[in-house]
């Protein structure tokens, strides 16, 4: 949200006095004086008037985690084990998880606190792939790359995939890269091939790649640079 708007909609200030105030640098984003009325004020930011704390903030906080099988993608479960589970770390309610994986597919997952940079992740309008590692019960024929590429047609939603690219590993092994994340899509999307998923390991999403170092069950916390690639 823009500073001004921010302010603006406290009771206490009127637009005019918006304008006075950043006019004047009297109002401080993260301990920073601003008076630009387009400046972003987050969740996460501490914003103060003449010292006044108006928005204490907090922490934005950023995992990477090897999701192993077994787990659920989710923030708790009466019956399994979820990632947040995993996680060594205070308030783990404020957590969630940017882009689920299903119950027996593994690796990266990232979890965070901050909304907007996960949606950045996971909204198909960003266009960042999500590559995954399949393996297959039967061979995987030349028609797949080809199919992937112009969309594969899903009935029950009435809507085609958006391109995706397959890169052939071996017989039954393969790299598959979308920039969707739709309800068991990488397994529908061999399944129009009746081809049964075997093994599914998600490998990277957009910039960030599983760490090599992490096993299964592993976490760290993202590097500001990783933070700031996305």
């Amino acid at each position: 949200m823009r500073v001004d708007r921010f302010l603006s909609n406290l009771p206490r200030f009127n637009r005019q006095q918006v304008r006075l105030l950043l006019a004047e640098r009297r109002v401080s984003v993260d301990g920073v004086a601003v008076s630009d009325p387009h400046h972003e004020v987050r969740e996460f930011s501490r914003v103060c008037v003449d010292g006044e704390v108006l928005q204490p903030g907090k922490p934005a906080r950023y995992f990477m985690l090897h999701k192993p099988q077994g787990c659920v993608s989710a923030t708790s479960d009466p019956q399994h084990p979820t990632v947040l589970d995993l996680l060594d770390e205070p308030d783990k309610a404020e957590l969630h998880i940017a882009g689920r994986l299903d119950f027996n597919t593994t690796g990266l997952m990232l979890i965070t606190n901050d909304g907007q940079w996960s949606r950045r992740l996971t909204q198909p309008e960003t266009k960042l792939p999500k590559v995954y590692l399949v393996e297959t019960e039967q061979r995987i024929g030349p028609e797949y790359a080809a199919t992937f590429a112009t969309g594969v047609y899903f009935a029950f939603e009435d809507l085609t995939t958006q391109p995706a690219q397959l890169e052939l590993l071996g017989p039954t092994r393969a790299r598959l890269s979308i920039v969707e994340g739709r309800y068991h899509q990488v397994k529908r999307m061999f399944g129009h091939f009746n081809n049964k998923v075997v093994c599914l390991h998600r490998e990277r999403m957009g910039p960030l790649a599983l760490d090599r170092a992490l096993a299964p069950g592993e976490y760290r916390a993202l590097s500001e640079n990783e933070i700031r690639q996305v």
